[in-house]
């Protein structure tokens, strides 16, 4: 049983497909995207324009939200975008500053400046996102300042009503980075700590963001695995599948982190079998990501083209798996009526 106000049920019902589901996109990359389309077009990140940026995420915005539940966007570049998506989609908007202070260890995230929640609501949004790096490996002090950053954002969101969607991505400081066999090997400890910690009812999270709980790039069998490394068998990794998702009490829901839009449904497929009740996805760059050097390359009107084509095609079939894998998050409370609703 949940008690929620009607302002703030109206708000998660906006992000939603009328199952409940979350079929949401993203399109809140900043620093990434400019890296990105700087690298294909062969020029400094720094000659990448405010009108390229802006012009970028309208063309995604128009061709994929008529196809998702919800967007999310940011407030830097992504105020047309908002303005152009589809009126059935609903809004979740980036409250963080792209990347993290660099000043010092630990990846200590940023809020944007001069935002708050009352000026986001102000633009439309129907939740808050945030993202955070975080690994429950990291020094105490370095995680105790992350959790009271995330409880103060919680306790904003909750004064005003608002859904918070909390992100959060494990990583490795060293050499070997994220891609590494031997952070494959730890990165489900990782995703279960994680996913414990934040579903503490004092951090007011309304939603994680999770991630897969395995590299699907070290599954045994996998589609992703072109090396012939294993970290998991399919065996072991529904069984984490599983253990992970059992810490919880929130409804959570999967991000694609880059991946190919194939083995992102494959890992989703892999989670329902394993019974994961997974309440939908948060999916950008699997999603649109093959449109930035057509973008970069061959202009606005080519990136259109192919939104409208394989990107289009791309979010059809994640739907699809969300059709099939996905459950309800208000399945979390027992269902719709048994959520009680205040004025």
């Amino acid at each position: 049983m949940v008690t929620m106000s009607a302002a703030k049920l109206q708000r998660m019902k906006n992000l939603s497909n009328t199952h409940g589901v979350i079929a949401a996109a993203a399109m809140d990359q900043r620093g990434s995207l400019k890296k990105a389309i700087a690298k294909d077009k062969g020029v400094d990140p720094k000659l990448i324009t405010d009108e390229m940026m802006n012009e970028f995420k309208v063309a995604v915005s128009q061709a994929l939200t008529p196809h998702a539940s919800a967007i999310l966007l940011d407030p830097q570049w992504g105020i047309p975008a908002m303005k152009a998506r589809h009126k059935s989609c609903g809004l979740l908007v980036s409250y963080e500053e792209s990347g993290y202070d660099q000043s010092g260890a630990g990846r200590i995230p940023l809020l944007l400046k001069d935002w708050n929640v009352a000026r986001i609501m102000e633009i439309g949004a129907d939740a808050i996102k945030i993202l955070m790096y975080y690994t429950p490996f990291d020094a105490p002090e370095i995680n105790k300042k992350k959790h009271d950053w995330a409880r103060k954002i919680g306790e904003e969101c909750a004064k005003h009503e608002m859904p918070y969607f909390l992100e959060i991505v494990a990583y490795e400081e060293n050499e070997k980075g994220e891609k590494s066999l031997e952070f494959a090997k730890k990165k489900p400890a990782a995703v279960e700590g994680y996913m414990r910690e934040f579903s503490k009812p004092e951090y007011h999270v309304d939603v994680l963001k999770a991630e897969i709980p395995i590299d699907v790039a070290y599954l045994q069998g996998s589609k992703a695995n072109k090396t012939g490394e294993v970290a998991y068998t399919k065996t072991q990794a529904l069984d984490i599948f599983r253990k992970v998702a059992a810490v919880t009490r929130l409804p959570f829901i999967y991000l694609s982190a880059g991946v190919d839009d194939d083995v992102f449904r494959e890992s989703l497929l892999l989670a329902h079998e394993a019974g994961v009740k997974f309440n939908g996805v948060l999916c950008g760059r699997a999603t649109w990501k093959e449109g930035m050097p057509i973008y970069a390359k061959q202009g606005l009107k080519a990136l259109q083209d192919w939104l409208n084509d394989r990107g289009v095609k791309n979010i059809q079939a994640l739907n699809q798996v969300l059709e099939k894998a996905a459950t309800p998050w208000w399945d979390v409370y027992g269902g719709l009526n048994k959520i009680t609703v205040r004025n």
